[in-house]
């Protein structure tokens, strides 16, 4: 019988790709929050800072002595992007998509079931939503996590369930967050019939969003595009009535 992969991993590698991964929100981090979050001994993520420099993935600011990615990371996210027929294919659209509608749109991923945010183009205007590219958002309360899930086949729906929701309300974000899973699930379904999400201050206080599923040619749901924007110019009718079809119309163009 063959050994899963997880049988084969090496403890301080898994332990320095952790503290590659404890930059995603970061900027800058200390060697005494470093440890705290990874649950490491200072000493540890001392050695382990201290390879990942070496090897330029990892510098140290010299006037705050913290820690941030090195450009060595930087050269693997453009390789990532180099590889990835799709994000080159998705720029375009993204920029017609904003050209048209002066408002912020990012593409997405699942991975596993939070929202990878991996390409972005904002307008030239002086209030937008910001871009999100690299962040991580949960799948409940995101546009883009709604319709990659609900657009999907029902066994991702009921991995959700048993994963994520486990018989528990999902965590609010904001006031709106729908947090009951018979209710989210209901959602779920129109979004599905549907065919495009919203996201209406769920997420985020003053953010509203709208999303519409990548499929590629056998079908599958592969990614999302959507459209962000502050919730006092796009409001729920708003969404509706001009953004959905501008984002639906992209993210058709961009599967073709």
């Amino acid at each position: 019988m063959k050994k899963p992969k997880s049988d084969y991993a090496i403890q301080t590698v898994t332990n320095a790709l952790r503290v590659l991964g404890a930059f995603r929100d970061d900027d800058e981090i200390g060697v005494a929050e470093l440890s705290r979050r990874l649950g490491l001994h200072k000493n540890n993520v001392f050695r382990l800072l201290a390879t990942l420099e070496g090897q330029g993935y990892i510098e140290q600011s010299a006037s705050t002595e913290r820690y941030r990615l090195g450009i060595r990371s930087l050269e693997l996210g453009h390789s990532f992007a180099r590889s990835r027929s799709l994000l080159a294919r998705a720029r375009p659209v993204l920029e017609e998509l904003v050209a048209g509608t002066q408002e912020s749109a990012h593409l997405a991923m699942l991975d596993g079931f939070e929202v990878v945010h991996v390409l972005g183009v904002a307008p030239e205007r002086l209030v937008v939503a910001g871009l999100r590219i690299g962040r991580r958002l949960p799948v409940h309360c995101t546009a883009l996590g709604k319709v990659l899930l609900g657009c999907s086949p029902e066994s991702e729906w009921q991995a959700f369930d048993r994963e994520v929701v486990a018989d528990a309300r999902l965590p609010a974000r904001t006031e709106r967050t729908i947090v009951d899973p018979d209710k989210f699930f209901e959602h779920i379904r129109a979004v599905a019939a549907h065919g495009f999400a919203l996201d209406v201050e769920e997420c985020e206080e003053g953010l509203c969003c709208a999303a519409a599923p990548v499929h590629d040619s056998a079908g599958k749901v592969v990614a999302a595009l959507s459209i962000s924007a502050p919730g006092f110019r796009a409001g729920e009718e708003t969404l509706i009535r001009e953004l959905c079809p501008a984002v639906t119309e992209a993210a058709e163009r961009l599967s073709q």
